[in-house]
């Protein structure tokens, strides 16, 4: 009873609460009791700053619980790795094993034009392809193909109705497996349309080939398609490249595709210190319907990055000198609560089919292959397969264009859930790119460029400015900027808001806090300690305790 005495009623705590208490107002409700008016406006007043206190703590919390960020921008200067570069000559192979069933994809190609825009529209197509023989790749030679070109897709003309108007387009039907469910894939251009007609076609003929297919030892050298290679005025080395063959931009070199060799550390910007390249532009028309782009395909990357050159590849135009200047930006995500993203691919659900590092083509390709082989019974041909598929064509698969048009539509519209297995990269380089272009070589120089040429790269044509063209990439500064996302409201703001907001309401402090959490013990204790006295009460006489002692 020395060490604690407790209060003998809740008005006497209460009493001794308000008049000890730090929170601003609470005295007020003792002090004037007798006013009765004046205590009930006060007790009005606490409980409207109660629950303007409740209201934006709410706020708050639920605005923490959003995990916003906020986007902070740095800039840094220092020396770096250049990126990755590749270049792809637009003029992919015909490969001896499927070279028949091209020839007659060209022929039917020639008459479905000639059906549609007449006969003139066909002119040229038929062409022979510069003479070049098929390319024979060793392991291919004694292999056969048995493949059949379907003449089910046909082009159609299409004409329809609307708004009291006529319009036409052009596409080829798809069906199911049963023949039940069909549908035109029909374009507004006749050329968009041939030209998705065409790949079509490509894509069962070269799902003949294997699926692996070295290309190493054929004679095509770099010399064949770069004539020229030099980095910060130095000769590229043999080293400094990989060679690869892309079923529709043709055979590719990729400079600095690891980004570990100090040759290619980038000490200053500007043109003189970049990468110059002179490229053999010539179209020898190996495949002439597969694209209708003349020049040179170029993309700038990551190292260790596969390059998707249908999405972020460009052209170039041959007798043009272009010069690319790259800027770049590191992008660096928080991920967790506030943001989807992955460091390096291994929590992704999606199993990556590519070699390289993580990116977020590399991702939906994968995905989109993986639901292709599962929905389909095949695999798309421009994507690695997974383990045990197979490439789609008609002759095994009939239906295969069916399914994969209407999984590619939903992809695209987002309603397959690849988007949401696959998140961004927390850490990504992107570049910027800004280009200029001359025409060269200039009339009065490109004799003697193509004499030194000839001399030096065995180069035997004859047309002007045609079938080379001159590219230099070069960093234009080598600060770049950073950008990081930071909470916009972390824990420590939190505490501080919500403190704010606490002294604006009561004018107290977290100390505050304590005491009216020793409030509601109090009153706990107490409410606990009047029901063991009536509970004593009943059994027992009366108690003679107008004070209680906690034991």
């Amino acid at each position: 009873e020395g060490l604690i005495e407790f209060y003998g009623s809740f008005g006497e705590m209460f009493e001794f609460f308000c008049k000890n208490t730090t929170i601003h107002g609470t005295v007020r409700l003792v002090c004037s009791r007798s006013d009765r008016l004046k205590t009930a406006l006060w007790t009005l007043l606490l409980l409207a700053s109660l629950a303007m206190l409740c209201w934006q703590l709410a706020l708050m919390l639920r605005q923490f619980w959003a995990y916003p960020v906020v986007l902070t921008m740095t800039m840094h200067s220092e020396p770096k790795m250049f990126p990755a570069v590749t270049v792809c000559n637009l003029d992919p192979y015909r490969f001896q094993l499927v070279s028949e069933p091209l020839q007659q994809l060209d022929q039917l190609a020639e008459e479905s034009l000639t059906f549609l825009y007449g006969a003139g529209a066909a002119a040229g197509l038929a062409q022979p392809h510069s003479g070049d023989s098929p390319v024979l790749v060793p392991g291919l030679a004694n292999l056969s193909s048995a493949f059949r070109l379907s003449h089910n897709f046909s082009l159609v003309r299409i004409s329809q109705f609307r708004a009291g108007r006529k319009h036409s387009s052009v596409g080829f039907r798809l069906c199911n497996s049963t023949g039940g469910n069909c549908f035109f894939k029909t374009y507004s251009s006749g050329m968009d349309a041939l030209l998705e007609w065409y790949r079509f076609h490509y894509m069962n003929i070269m799902a003949q080939l294997p699926v692996i297919i070295n290309i190493s030892q054929h004679q095509e050298q770099l010399q064949d398609m770069v004539y020229s290679c030099q980095y910060d005025g130095e000769p590229c080395r043999p080293g400094d490249y990989i060679h690869f063959h892309h079923p529709v931009f043709g055979s590719c070199y990729t400079f600095n595709s690891k980004g570990t060799d100090p040759f290619w550390t980038a000490t200053k910007p500007g043109i003189p210190y970049g990468l110059s390249l002179i490229l053999r532009a010539q179209q020898r028309d190996h495949i002439p319907l597969l694209s209708t782009v003349a020049g040179v395909k170029v993309m700038i990357h990551n190292h260790n990055q596969t390059p998707f050159l249908e999405h972020e590849g460009f052209d170039i135009r041959p007798g043009i000198a272009t010069t690319i200047g790259i800027r770049q930006d590191e992008v660096n995500r928080l991920g967790g609560n506030y943001g989807k993203c992955t460091t390096d691919g291994a929590d992704v659900a999606v199993e990556l089919l590519y070699n390289n590092s993580y990116t977020l083509q590399a991702c939906l390709h994968s995905c989109f292959q993986h639901i292709m082989v599962r929905q389909c019974g095949c695999g798309y041909y421009y994507y690695p397969l997974p383990a045990g598929a197979r490439y789609c064509d008609y002759n095994r698969h009939p239906a295969w264009g069916h399914c994969f048009y209407k999984l590619y539509s939903r992809l695209r519209n987002h309603h397959l859930n690849c988007f949401e297995q696959c998140p961004k990269p927390c850490r990504e380089s992107l570049y910027k790119v800004s280009a200029g272009t001359a025409k060269w070589p200039s009339a009065k120089s490109q004799d003697w460029v193509r004499q030194a040429l000839r001399h030096q790269n065995g180069y035997n044509s004859t047309s002007p400015r045609r079938d080379i063209a001159k590219v230099t990439i070069f960093y234009q500064q080598l600060n770049y900027q950073a950008v990081h996302e930071a909470p916009l409201l972390s824990e420590n703001l939190l505490l501080s808001g919500m403190g704010s907001q606490w002294s604006l309401w009561f004018g107290s402090s977290v100390l505050s806090v304590v005491e009216m959490l020793e409030l509601l013990v109090d009153t706990l204790v107490l409410s606990l300690l009047f029901c063991f006295q009536r509970l004593r009460a009943g059994t027992s006489p009366a108690l003679d305790t107008p004070r209680m002692a906690q034991e």
